[in-house]
């Protein structure tokens, strides 16, 4: 037995320096490739809840018009709050929801925490546009 430990130990066996230093170096390729696309994901997922809060904002505006006989003037974010529980959250980070003069339209905007905004306009004949500030 400690026979076999002396022959062990004898031998020289291992990796070379230069095949630690290129294993060293596809490590560091691979994470200089993955890291900023892991970093990204935080900003996309809070651009993409943001789409979704103004996309929420938008129905309860359509829904509230519907229950005001076509006229967006009552349609606040308080309204909204109401007729959609779930967008308490958002008008408190700053979501807002203006009607137009005349209560023929409305702006929907819903900040990102990526410090990003999204919006959603109805014009007065209907035509909706979205848009992003990023």
């Amino acid at each position: 037995m400690l026979e076999n430990v002396r022959k062990r130990m004898g031998r020289e066996e291992g990796f070379t320096l230069i095949e630690l230093l290129v294993v060293m170096l596809i490590l560091g390729i691979l994470a200089a490739i993955a890291i900023p696309s892991f970093l990204n994901q935080r900003s996309k997922a809070q651009d993409s809840d943001a789409k979704a809060n103004a996309r929420t904002a938008q129905t309860a505006m359509e829904t509230c018009a519907t229950e005001n006989d076509g006229s967006y003037t009552p349609c606040d974010e308080d309204a909204l709050v109401v007729i959609e529980p779930t967008l308490g959250d958002a008008v408190t980070g700053g979501l807002t929801a203006v009607p137009a003069a005349g209560g023929d339209g409305y702006v929907v905007t819903s900040p990102s925490d990526s410090g990003d905004d999204f919006t959603i306009t109805r014009s007065a004949p209907g035509n909706i546009t979205y848009s992003a500030n990023w």
